[in-house]
């Protein structure tokens, strides 16, 4: 049966879509285009920790619980971050703003200007 089910699913894969009828599409797989795209998306999930722990570091510096070795070490670790990000980007062709995933309704993932 779940061979049946397989076969069944790859029948309908392969059926070409309706004249006029938006309901089927083919997924069009470009490999140029899958490696940024892939890159693209780990990128983003990346940026978007990368401004959490920045925001948290920051909190903690302000209310004292970090040593100011502590403080150094994470202030190097986020620069040396940051800069692997920019190399990133810049290695698939990517902006800053290229990393923001439009959440429809919601908004963007990650905050405008740095905000």
């Amino acid at each position: 049966m779940t061979e049946d089910l397989l076969n069944e699913a790859r029948a309908h894969a392969r059926e070409e879509p309706e004249q006029g009828s938006g309901s089927r599409r083919r997924v069009e797989l470009d490999a140029d285009t899958v490696e940024r795209d892939l890159a693209r998306l780990v990128l983003t999930v990346v940026e978007l920790l990368r401004q959490l722990m920045e925001r948290q570091a920051l909190r903690r510096v302000e209310t004292g619980e970090l040593t100011e070795d502590q403080e150094e070490r994470i202030g190097l670790t986020l620069m040396l971050l940051e800069s692997r990000m920019e190399e990133l980007r810049s290695k698939f062709g990517l902006r800053p703003e290229d990393l923001n995933i439009d959440l429809g309704p919601l908004g963007p993932l990650l905050p405008r200007d740095g905000a």
